[in-house]
This record gives structure tokens, C-alpha cells and sequence, in this order.
């Protein structure tokens, strides 16, 4: 998945796409160098993906760390509850306290 795919060669012939109003007479190429290069082999792609093999000590590990994990986010959040409950119970008697005393204070 993370190998650079490297395309095929181009085995298309060359044609030109618009034509030349007059053919170009004349006019020769010579080559830049005169040595003969052999062209680089193309790379081989794997014929099959490597699969992932899971092995009965990897599936114990994987359920260990997935309970673990359970456990972890849950007491988080267990934790995170219990701290707005004991908010709101705080809140609730300084409100009944609050309310007492300024009843008292009206008598």
C-alpha cells in the first residue's frame, strides 16, 4: 500500500496528432552519444498483498488491551459523573441553607 507504484513503459507507437503542412525533407538526427545503452529492467510488483496473520497470543493481547481500554474509559467517565453529581448536590443544599436564612430573617 505504501510502495511507490511505478507505471509500465509507454509501448504505444508515436503518431503525431496534427499533421505537418509540408513533410520536413533534409533534416537528420545525430545522436548526442554514440554508446549503447541497455534499457533498465522493469521493476516486478508483488503478485499477492502480505496479510496479517494473527496468532493465538496477538488475539489474547488485542482483547487484553480492548478490556483495558474499556475499563480506562469507563472510570473516566464514571469519575466525570459522580463529580457533577456531587456538584449539583453541593449546589442544591447551599441553595436550601440560602433560603432558610433569609426566610428566618423575614419573620
Amino acid at each position: 500500500m505504501f510502495t511507490p507504484k511505478i507505471p509500465p513503459p509507454d509501448t504505444a507507437p508515436i503518431t503525431s496528432s496534427t499533421p505537418l503542412a509540408r513533410p520536413l525533407t533534409g533534416i537528420t538526427h545525430t545522436p548526442a552519444c554514440t554508446c549503447h545503452h541497455t534499457p533498465a529492467p522493469a521493476p516486478v510488483a508483488p503478485s499477492t498483498r502480505p496479510t496479517v496473520r494473527l496468532t493465538p497470543g496477538s488475539l489474547i493481547l488485542a482483547a487484553a488491551g480492548g478490556t483495558a481500554m474499556v475499563l480506562i474509559i469507563g472510570t473516566v467517565l464514571v469519575s466525570m459523573l459522580l463529580a457533577t453529581a456531587i456538584t449539583a448536590a453541593s449546589v442544591a443544599i447551599c441553595a436550601v441553607v440560602l433560603r432558610s436564612l433569609l426566610n428566618n430573617k423575614a419573620r
